[in-house]
């Protein structure tokens, strides 16, 4: 990974995306308004949207929650209806206390509410979940900017999760294509000459936090250009999530 000086560049003023939108085109002419050239960067895209145009959403008015969903919502002040989209996205419930539900997703993720979001959603009727396949939803996008001439890029899809120990919340890559997800430095040698030996940095969830910084919740900008970051390596998300076996909190 390059040392050299590293921008950040947000793609604002575009338009509402829906089911079906081309998300794509509208990337591209943000792009062309900021006067970006797509290439040779990182091009980060808040998962909100990219759900909402993958149809990634549930309407809470047609949601009949179970036994489970009224109980958990009862014990908390919850929306049982909101609940049960929870439940229906998560495949176990890792805890449950404080009034909030950690969730590990059918992803792998390890998250809050199986990633369901209420805010920022298309009315107050509505629930956005996570895409399917956040690493296909980033290699379709990749593909598509190449089309239309952007090249050579990676492209990570983010969204906003606590973190066990911390306060606070960060940005981090839950999709990517383009890039190797993690840079293993094992084997390397640090300033003193000393062989590093568990060094493997979080390459797409560093570069996803350093997008998050102008894709605030009220800000209105879906994506952020990285430049200065030439894209290394292919891979899946799936590569950061840690072994059950060598998990010590699991």
């Amino acid at each position: 990974m390059s040392a050299a000086p590293i921008r950040l560049v947000p793609l604002p003023g575009m338009p509402l995306i829906g089911p079906g939108d081309d998300l794509c085109g509208a990337l591209a002419e943000a792009a062309q308004r900021a006067g970006l050239e797509l290439s040779d960067g990182v091009l980060v895209v808040c998962q909100k949207v990219v759900s909402k145009q993958e149809g990634r959403t549930v309407r809470l008015s047609g949601v009949r929650p179970s036994p489970r969903a009224e109980r958990i919502a009862a014990a908390w002040d919850k929306d049982p209806r909101h609940v049960e989209v929870v439940l229906g996205e998560s495949a176990r419930i890792v805890r449950e206390g404080h009034g909030v539900l950690i969730c590990e997703t059918r992803h792998g993720f390890v998250c809050a509410n199986a990633g369901v979001d209420l805010s920022n959603a298309p009315d107050d009727d509505t629930a956005v979940l996570l895409p399917s396949d956040p690493d296909a939803s980033a290699r379709r996008l990749r593909e598509e900017l190449a089309a239309r001439g952007a090249g050579p890029l990676a492209v990570i899809i983010s969204d906003t999760f606590g973190r066990p120990w911390r306060e606070g919340l960060v940005d981090q890559a839950i999709g990517c294509a383009g890039l190797a997800p993690l840079r293993d430095l094992r084997g390397a040698r640090d300033l003193r000459d000393r062989e590093l030996l568990v060094t493997v940095n979080a390459t797409a969830d560093q570069l996803a936090a350093a997008a998050g910084l102008l894709m605030g919740k009220d800000a209105g900008i879906p994506a952020v250009w990285i430049e200065g970051v030439a894209p290394e390596g292919d891979g899946s998300i799936r590569e950061t999530l840690r072994d059950p076996s060598l998990d010590l909190f699991r």
